[in-house]
């Protein structure tokens, strides 16, 4: 009786489990698929070679799963591979899974954040000095190109810390801006409202569009400014506000602006400090609403939860 009690206790714990996951799921807002894009990314297929939208492309920018958005590749790590498919020697930190494939000799690569299949990763062909090649169906992917400033002395940041009122607050304020956009970066739809974000569903961050003048001011003083104007140290929020949509992300457009970041985590982790500040490469921004933007100089008031101390 113990034996039969147990196992019926075990099966009803697997059934709550099983449904609670797929609650999960169906929190998830995933890109609706084409036929032939679900043959690969859900079934596992692989498109024909040479015949894919990225074997050739050389444009710089991030390729980004074609499913949940995530950023998978930079264009600065694609090279040219003849294998007929587009060729990767590194991926972006975390964001590939590698499993044994089916036929229990090749390693299958899958997007970290939905599972979706992308290709086959192959190591010690000697075709880079990484000495690795991934090898990625163009349908599992989406190009977005790095913003291409107009203007040579131009260049343009996206940080993101909180509440954007705040961090747009300091920045648009600060010598050699051009302008400022509060928005949504770093989600799984397009276009969002910031009821959308504000559900915690969409997986957007609120950030800061900064464009401002390299002659008068670098991009490494406005990473100085970000830092000294929240609490880079809180997870999953700023203050009293709760939620990923709150967190602190730096959104670099290019290698130089990255090793900056990376430079700024090491000093003031070298300082004693926990840095939670995220550093992910820049996907699509999207503005947010009109009431949004340049809200403390509207309301004449001043920010709750970004106040500036001196740290450099």
């Amino acid at each position: 009786m113990k034996t039969y009690l147990s196992i019926s206790i075990i099966a009803v714990f697997l059934l709550l489990s099983q449904s609670a996951c797929n609650q999960q799921v169906k929190k998830m807002k995933y890109n609706k698929l084409t036929s032939e894009e679900q043959s690969v990314i859900l079934n596992k297929a692989t498109e024909r070679p040479f015949t894919g939208e990225y074997v050739n492309t050389t444009a710089k920018g991030t390729y980004e799963c074609r499913q949940c958005n995530a950023p998978l590749y930079r264009s600065e790590d694609k090279f040219k591979s003849d294998c007929g498919w587009p060729s990767f020697d590194d991926e972006i930190p975390g964001a590939v899974k590698k499993v044994l494939d089916t036929d229990g000799r090749r390693t299958e690569i899958i997007c970290a954040n939905c599972g979706g299949h992308l290709g086959h990763v192959f190591v010690g062909e000697q075709l880079t000095k990484k000495n690795t090649r991934y090898c990625v169906n163009s349908i599992s992917m989406k190009f977005i190109p790095d913003k291409i400033m107009t203007n040579k002395n131009e260049e343009v940041a996206y940080l993101a810390s909180g509440c954007f009122w705040g961090t747009q607050y300091y920045l648009m304020k600060s010598p050699g801006i051009i302008s400022t956009t509060v928005g949504y970066m770093g989600g799984h739809t397009k276009n969002p409202s910031y009821k959308e974000v504000c559900t915690g569903t969409t997986g957007h961050v609120e950030t800061t569009e900064v464009v401002f003048d390299k002659t008068k001011t670098s991009y490494e003083d406005l990473v100085k400014l970000y830092y000294e104007t929240h609490d880079f140290t809180q997870v999953g929020g700023q203050g009293p506000d709760i939620g990923d949509q709150y967190q602190s992300v730096i959104f670099y457009t290019n290698d130089e602006q990255r090793k900056i970041a990376e430079k700024y985590v090491e000093i003031l982790t070298g300082k004693g400090y926990k840095v939670a500040t995220l550093l992910r490469p820049a996907p699509e921004f999207w503005p947010a609403e009109d009431y949004h933007q340049e809200y403390y100089e509207k309301k004449h008031g001043t920010p709750y939860c970004h106040i500036y101390r001196k740290l450099f």
